[in-house]
């Protein structure tokens, strides 16, 4: 199984500093998309070291699988060195180094990020890892199917009936995440194995893209553009900003090939 790729990012309109960093290792099978809290230039920290964080992670564990402690102390060390535990140790081990840095440094006091990752292992089904309201979506046959369930004080509010997706997207409260990797204790991080078929898109992205621009649309977007799967990332961003680009903006956008 090979995956083909792309990415873009965006500032936005509105933010004149782009908080949101990414990773594409493909020699890997990581991709990742994180977005920084806390203004100024902490959100930008908080989401580039996280992002650092769990590629270096998971590229020590592919050097080396029976390096796969995290720390003697650590809960959510699983001790594997694949699978959705390798993703949630990533994550833990990104989370400390937020607290590591907030320790050395004050004014980093209040940041944090949210993460979204996918892993496309040879041989083993791909895993989605991630913490607050950075998403995954697949698309296969035309129809988009949302992987991960926001950590946010909308979806809880969407999950109990009382707002719809579509106010949940114009809500001014939408940014409020209920879980994120900001240096406190180890965070509870959603991790899982997913079954792919040739032809699935998958969609990794931040809410500066999800919270503005329809499912549908999104769908749309994915299903067409042929092979140019660089020209959809743009159009995806160009999309967010139409809507008024209210938040940085980043999608990775990867196809599974039967190859």
């Amino acid at each position: 199984m090979r995956v083909m790729w792309a990415a873009a990012t965006d500032p936005g309109v509105r933010r004149p500093v782009n908080e949101d960093a990414y990773c594409a290792r493909p020699d890997l099978g990581l991709f990742i998309v994180a977005d920084g809290m806390g203004g100024h230039a902490a959100g930008e920290v908080a989401s580039r070291l996280a992002v650092e964080v769990i590629e270096a992670f998971v590229a020590s564990r592919a050097d080396d699988p029976g390096a796969t402690r995290l720390s003697d102390d650590s809960e959510a060390d699983t001790g594997l060195a694949s699978g959705p535990g390798l993703l949630r140790a990533a994550f833990v081990a990104a989370n400390q180094r937020l607290a590591a840095a907030v320790a050395r440094d004050s004014g980093l006091r209040g940041m944090a990020t949210t993460a979204a990752a996918v892993r496309v292992e040879p041989g083993r089904d791909p895993v989605v890892a991630h913490i607050g309201d950075s998403r995954v979506y697949v698309l296969r046959g035309g129809h988009l199917v949302r992987l991960t369930e926001d950590h946010s004080w909308v979806e809880e509010q969407v999950r109990a009936g009382v707002l719809d997706a579509t106010a949940a997207r114009r809500h001014p409260w939408r940014s409020v995440v209920t879980r994120a990797l900001n240096g406190a204790e180890d965070p509870k991080v959603d991790a899982f194995t997913v079954r792919l078929e040739a032809g699935d898109r998958i969609l990794v992205c931040t809410d500066g893209l999800s919270s503005v621009v329809a499912d549908e649309t999104i769908a749309q977007v994915l299903g067409g553009g042929g092979a140019d799967l660089a020209g959809i990332c743009r159009q995806l961003v160009d999309l967010a900003n139409a809507e008024g680009g209210p938040d940085n903006i980043t999608a990775i956008v990867l196809e599974v090939d039967a190859a």
